[in-house]
């Protein structure tokens, strides 16, 4: 094989034009694709930013026609020659306008016969281009997905710094502060015994850097969480971190306001109008069923309480009666589409969820088909559905039952629904989901529980009844939801020293409790803490929504399946007795 000699590249694959021909230049890549002809050999040489024809003919010395000749799929390679016009325009390639005719020519590194073809449409399944993942990141659409993860991290660090914030760095291994998600353990070799913990979140860290004077940090964070995984979750993510003092909550959505505008316009030439919309959690509920909903498309939630609270139908007029509710949504055109059949698959999946059952109006033929006709008179049919705006060629479909069971069980309904109906859900829509409970009760428990964690501020006019009337208090919270996704969660903290100790025993934590898992921040509070918030925002949810793609795993280089191993390395993996006997550890064999 060659080597480079004196040979440098002047130009990526990607990057030759019209304006270049007549120049010589030198490229270096990846073989894309070889065509011989005979006297004619054609070349594709790829590497991250493109594909360019490197051209060999009857013109080429015959040792270096013979040498491309022995070239083969992923060799590794470098050009030199001159760009010129090709005969053939290729206008799928930024590039195809031109190639290079090649005067010298190096094989840098040759390659075995790959496990799959090294392009965007082969068809091979995710765990074998996961196991070869160093193959499959040449792919041109995960190389273009990682480099637009590239520029969020950039702009983002731009758009901070120039706001005045600081980028600094906090612990990765720190005190195990059990609560929420399960905290991943690294065992001490000096301190035998004991644990540091992964972060799940830089948050005491960063309130700390308030209470230390720094006004405004920032940092692009890692943080780690053992919890079961799905599309939009891994073990171990990345958030761009902030926090800011003297400020409230609306300066906080301000500048993250600028942050999402700056990024969709520099990155996809996205304008993003301003000021975001708002719903407050109890709008978002009640309109979409989720504190995330995607507002790219309606079928917003209606209450048909009143309508029905008086009806023979008693699975609506005892939930009604119970403090519940009856609503439901109406899919507009969706008749021919949601068959009695569907609609019998759509009732097994809310049962599975919490609910009893699934009412509908199907209105195909001249007159709606109803579940339940015979319990109702037609005027509160009539009622029904002038409410949902129904009109032939539509369906509804109705769930009664307590508000916490309808109100999700409609919300989770409404996307399958949109996925059936193939509903265009294009564009991208921001969301601000504002006015969350502070607390949240834990069935298991039996208690009360921070929704957000317990630092978070309640509003002013919640504090009178934080004792009296504690599911009633709403929280300076706030998430920003783009298109269904959660991409950002933060709040405005507690200062308050005494205010702080009242939210921790509300919480049923024992002095002891506060002690092991807060006190180091708790005894910072005694010595004043300036008005500060922040938030954290998903980098790798965020590069997921902006590349399109179905999953986290296709925004990382080297990500984890579902079962929390990385298939290529083949990690996590057993380590031997000495490393152990160091770390004071013996394992038992579950």
């Amino acid at each position: 094989m060659d080597t480079m000699g004196t040979l440098r590249r002047t130009h990526y694959c990607g990057e030759p034009a019209e304006s270049d021909i007549g120049h010589e230049i030198v490229v270096c890549g990846f073989t894309q694709k070889i065509r011989d002809m005979g006297n004619l050999v054609f070349i594709d040489l790829r590497d991250r930013s493109g594909i360019i024809q490197l051209a060999f003919d009857d013109g080429t010395a015959a040792a270096l026609l013979e040498k491309a000749k022995t070239v083969r799929s992923e060799y590794v390679l470098m050009a030199k020659g001159t760009v010129r016009r090709r005969e053939s325009v290729n206008k799928e390639l930024k590039t195809g306008m031109v190639e290079l005719y090649v005067t010298e020519l190096r094989i840098l590194s040759k390659a075995q016969t790959p496990p799959f073809e090294i392009t965007d449409q082969s068809k091979v399944n995710e765990e074998l281009r996961l196991k070869y993942r160093y193959l499959d990141l040449r792919r041109p659409g995960l190389q273009q997905n990682l480099i637009l993860r590239h520029k969020i991290a950039k702009v983002a660090r731009d758009y901070y710094f120039e706001n005045g914030f600081l980028e600094i760095e906090t612990p990765m291994m720190i005190k195990s502060t059990p609560e929420g998600a399960r905290d991943y353990l690294v065992p001490s070799r000096i301190h035998n015994g004991k644990f540091y913990a992964l972060p799940q979140s830089p948050q005491i860290y960063k309130q700390l850097l308030m209470i230390s004077g720094y006004d405004r940090y920032f940092q692009i964070a890692r943080c780690f969480r053992d919890e079961d995984l799905r599309a939009d979750r891994q073990p171990e993510f990345t958030q761009i971190d902030l926090e800011m003092s003297f400020v409230d909550m609306e300066d906080i959505l301000k500048i993250n306001e600028g942050f999402v505008q700056r990024l969709f316009k520099e990155v996809l030439d996205v304008n993003i109008p301003l000021p975001l919309p708002r719903l407050t959690y109890k709008e978002a509920m009640e309109r979409y069923g989720s504190d995330k909903p995607d507002t790219r498309f309606g079928m917003e939630i209606t209450d048909l309480s009143a309508i029905v609270k008086d009806t023979e139908f008693t699975v609506f007029k005892n939930a009604v009666a119970e403090g519940g509710s009856v609503r439901a949504i109406a899919a507009k055109g969706g008749a021919a589409k949601l068959s009695r059949k569907e609609i019998d698959k759509l009732t097994e999946q809310v049962k599975g969820i919490g609910a009893k059952g699934l009412a509908y109006i199907r209105w195909v033929e001249d007159a709606p088909n109803c579940s339940f006709a015979k319990f109702i008179s037609e005027q509160e049919l009539a009622d029904i559905l002038k409410a949902l705006g129904c009109e032939k060629g539509d369906v509804a479909l109705i769930v009664a039952d307590k508000n916490r069971v309808v109100l999700p069980v409609l919300g989770q309904l409404r996307l399958t629904v949109a996925k059936l109906l193939e509903i265009e859900r294009t564009g991208y829509n921001f969301l601000w989901i504002t006015e969350f409970p502070f607390f949240e009760w834990d069935e298991e428990s039996g208690t009360w529980a921070a929704m957000h964690h317990p630092f978070t501020m309640p509003m002013d006019e919640c504090l009178p009844y934080l004792e009296s009337d504690p599911g009633s208090v709403r929280a300076k919270a706030y998430d920003l939801v783009l298109n269904g996704i959660e991409l950002s969660s933060g709040s405005i903290r507690i200062t308050d020293f005494e205010l702080q100790q009242k939210m921790f025993t509300l919480l049923g934590l024992t002095k002891e409790e506060i002690e092991v898992k807060f006190g180091f921040l708790v005894d910072a509070y005694r010595y004043a803490a300036p008005p500060h918030g922040g938030a954290g925002i998903g980098l790798d949810r965020l590069a997921m929504q902006m590349c399109g793609a179905e999953s986290l795993r296709d925004v990382l280089a080297f990500p984890k399946v579902q079962n929390c191993s990385e298939l290529m390395s083949a990690c996590p993996s057993e380590v031997d007795e000495k490393q152990l006997a160091e770390l004071g550890i013996s394992l038992i064999k579950k």
